[in-house]
């Protein structure tokens, strides 16, 4: 008898910078696949807080204690990306009834890009439906907390990159 083939799935985007909303749907994307790759996008036409060095690199501290979660940059289109990895699952996230029209456009056009690449649409947990990367950068730069919203690794190093204190009592 053969062993059963390894499950790999890759969990694209920008992820500038990493919420707790992706942590969750990458933990327990762990626990579905036998491997998670995150790929982050390297896009040169967005103007990132983060380059994709420091993505990488948080990501990695995020999730060293994860052995069966990897980190990479790609480019170009993600089926491709997909096939050169051999995954079998393209994770996307959905918040809410917003995401899914684009998602599903974005599912079905992969489809026909490669038939043999299935895209999984998980939600995060619901204390996360409404974060987004765009948000904690908006609330982090008018001064507000994002304590809960992304890892803390990606609170010290908005700091460091901004030159901003934390708030009195915070480190």
């Amino acid at each position: 008898m053969s062993e059963p083939k390894s499950r790999l799935a890759v969990y694209p985007g920008s992820f500038d910078p990493l919420t707790n909303g992706h942590v969750d749907i990458i933990r327990r994307g762990a626990r579905l696949f036998d491997r998670i790759v995150i790929a982050i996008l390297v896009n040169i036409d967005k103007s990132p807080v983060f380059t994709a060095e420091e993505r990488v690199d948080i990501t990695r501290q995020v999730f060293r204690g994860d052995p069966n979660v990897e980190v990479e940059t790609f480019n170009g289109l993600l089926v491709d990306y997909a096939a050169r990895r051999g995954a079998d699952v393209i994770v996307r996230g959905l918040r809410a009834i917003s995401d899914f029209e684009f998602e599903m456009q974005m599912a079905l056009m992969n489809r026909r890009l490669s038939q043999s690449i299935e895209t999984v649409f998980m939600m995060p947990d619901e204390r996360y439906t409404y974060l987004s990367s765009r948000l904690a950068k908006e609330v982090f730069a008018l001064g507000g907390s994002l304590d809960g919203l992304v890892p803390e690794v990606v609170e010290i190093r908005l700091r460091q990159k901004s030159g901003v204190r934390p708030p009195a009592g915070r480190s």
